[in-house]
């Protein structure tokens, strides 16, 4: 090309010249100015990347990783099954060398042909290779494709692995699939071709911005790598979101109660109080409007009260489930009885609050408190002979580190339990967010629900240790022997008032069927059971307006979960007006509609209160 030819820019126009060099020239010195630039920042972020990852806290190695015990009766089982059976583990491999060579030999052939392109792809459709490059260029599709088949494999060779029991099959085969999930290709710089696209376009300004983002988040969590998830800067508890109106009208150590503002000039006159879980924080209920279930109820004509639950500190280190029980459930159903004048009120736990009330109601029982007429847990685990995928997080390996973190610092940080949570959900809630956070430099969304879900709490170092080993290894209140909780022997049993459970079909912390068992095992004879689609969260918070998840319901719940389900009738939409429809039979006439407080309870503080809010 000559001097006086026009040259094209990126975008196929022409260039200009500037002060007498030519456009390429112009565009050169434009584009190593850009790259001393990114190179200066470069160095600045990783300085900051260093002092960051020097604030990191030293983890139990407990809390990383399965024991080796695990490792090696995985080894053991491999072993013998190779000296038992070696045809077997022969023909797995060589099924998978016939498969790799295959797929090397079709990928060579398609690359020799005009024109350029990847062979046949039967590899099932997967959302983390959604970008076309990894259908369509030789190369990031051999990528794909032979991690597939290492992947399926890999799957193969655990589950035909012999002479575990079920629980460590079911451990081996979840930590398989989190090394599987993390060595996707789509996890690396040089083999992501979205990535890769992206640096080239930006000028590598999309790598500078992700380290960036990663910078942010080391520094954010002392070192601890924790991807954010959602915008922090685009919520605000009490301005955007959790903006039901209401009052705060008691507080103790434990929790602050909030009876909302009615929006109906009659209420039923039973009220209904709601126990969040103390995990994540209780605006789950009241994101946006249009999904706020707390406004759904009342908007029914409710009168409604909810537990806001304190985010402990050192302070509670011997807080445990007696304090829990006498000093919030207790006391919070004591107080709305107080505050309205009714001698009964309707009862809602949610997850371990579910688990709690329960614990609750048995407690009453014993001392023969009739003071709630109806219960309904959502999600909800009482018995934890099948712990479902969360189960593989509860062996000795895994809670004897828990309860050594708990002890030493007196709670158990909310890092931890996220991480738990976010590694069940991997792809989604740790590799997907990395990727774009870190590798194309984007911005985290402004969505609620992740934003909530990033808002975790620490939990009570007694009531932690006691949970875990009380209820989830020693499933005693299930069992016969019961569990020793406020001076009482208390049993799920005892459980024997009006109550409906709401399971969810795709729970990965709560499983459907763990509830169902759960459900079954309770002493009442009015039970309900309901099965949500989707999951722990989408599952419950489900308004009408969307009609997205459906449900299934039978009213034989003395069938096992599975015969439960084969002969459910599925309804499309929310379970919300089948459970309010039952609530309301369980409710009472219709009263005057109920300010927030009464004379011995002033209201403290406008909705959503304190407790709810960031520690400062």
């Amino acid at each position: 090309m000559t001097t006086d030819q026009k040259v094209q820019g990126p975008d196929g126009t022409g260039g200009k010249g500037t002060g007498g060099k030519t456009g390429t020239d112009a565009a050169s010195a434009a584009e190593t100015e850009l790259l001393e630039e990114n190179l200066r920042k470069i160095d600045a972020l990783t300085k900051r990347l260093i002092a960051a990852f020097s604030q990191k806290r030293q983890i139990d190695p407990s809390l990383q990783g399965p024991g080796q015990d695990l490792m090696l009766k995985a080894s053991t089982a491999y072993m013998t099954e190779w000296m038992s059976n070696p045809a077997k583990l022969l023909e797995h491999q060589i099924s998978y060398w016939g498969k790799t060579l295959k797929h090397y030999v079709d990928a060579q052939q398609a690359m020799m042909q005009a024109p350029l392109s990847p062979p046949q792809d039967p590899t099932p459709t997967d959302k983390r290779f959604s970008d076309p490059h990894w259908a369509t260029h030789p190369y990031f599709n051999y990528l794909k494709q032979q991690y597939m088949l290492s992947s399926e494999a890999m799957r193969q060779a655990v589950a035909d692995v012999e002479g575990l029991s079920p629980k460590d099959k079911q451990r081996l085969e979840f930590f398989s699939r989190q090394i599987i999930d993390m060595m996707s290709p789509t996890n690396f710089l040089g083999t992501n071709p979205e990535a890769l696209s992206r640096a080239v376009a930006t000028e590598g300004q999309s790598l500078v911005d992700g380290l960036e983002n990663l910078v942010r988040d080391l520094e954010a969590n002392n070192g601890d790598l924790v991807v954010t998830l959602a915008d922090r800067g685009a919520f605000q508890v009490g301005g955007n979101i959790a903006t039901a109106e209401g009052k705060v009208v008691y507080r103790n150590r434990l929790f602050e109660l909030i009876q909302y503002a009615p929006t109906t000039d009659q209420v039923q006159a039973t009220p209904l109080i709601i126990f969040p879980p103390w995990i994540n924080k209780f605006y789950i209920l009241d994101l946006k409007p249009q999904n706020s279930l707390i406004r759904w109820i009342v908007d029914q004509g409710y009168t409604l009260f909810v537990v806001s639950w304190v985010n402990p500190d050192a302070s509670y280190a011997d807080v445990g489930l007696n304090d829990y029980i006498e000093e919030g459930y207790l006391t919070a159903i004591d107080t709305v009885k107080q505050i309205t004048g009714e001698d009964k009120v309707n009862a809602v736990g949610y997850c371990i609050a579910g688990t709690t009330l329960s614990l609750t109601l048995s407690l009453m029982k014993k001392r023969g408190d009739k003071s709630v007429r109806s219960a309904t847990f959502f999600t909800t685990l009482t018995d934890f002979s099948d712990q479902g995928e969360f189960g593989v997080f509860l062996e000795d390996d895994f809670v004897d580190g828990i309860e050594a973190e708990a002890r030493k610092h007196g709670y158990l940080d909310s890092f931890y339990m996220s991480r738990t949570f976010s590694y069940l959900r991997s792809n989604d809630l740790v590799y997907q967010p990395a990727i774009k956070s870190y590798m194309l430099g984007e911005a985290p969304p402004a969505f609620d629900l992740l934003y909530w879900n990033g808002d975790s709490t620490n939990l009570a170092g007694r009531m932690t240790i006691e949970y875990l080993r009380w209820l989830c290894q020693g499933n005693r209140f299930a069992g016969e022997e019961g569990v020793e909780i406020c001076g009482e022997t208390l049993r799920l049993r005892d459980v024997d008032l009006p109550l409906m459970m709401i399971a969810c079909e795709t729970d990965h912390i709560a499983a459907w069927k763990s509830s169902f068992d759960g459900m079954r095992g309770m002493g009442s004879k009015n039970k309900s059971f309901v099965l949500s689609q989707s999951g722990h969260i989408a599952g419950i918070v489900n308004p009408p307006s969307k009609r997205k998840y459906g449900h299934y319901t039978n009213d034989d719940v003395t069938l096992d979960a599975e015969a439960w389900l084969k002969g459910a009738e599925f309804t499309e939409g929310t379970w919300w007006m089948r459970w309010e429809s039952w609530l309301k039979k369980r409710s009472g006439a219709r009263v005057a509609a109920r300010a927030p407080g009464s004379d011995d309870f002033p209201p403290l503080a406008d909705a959503p209160g304190n407790y709810v809010l960031p520690k400062g």
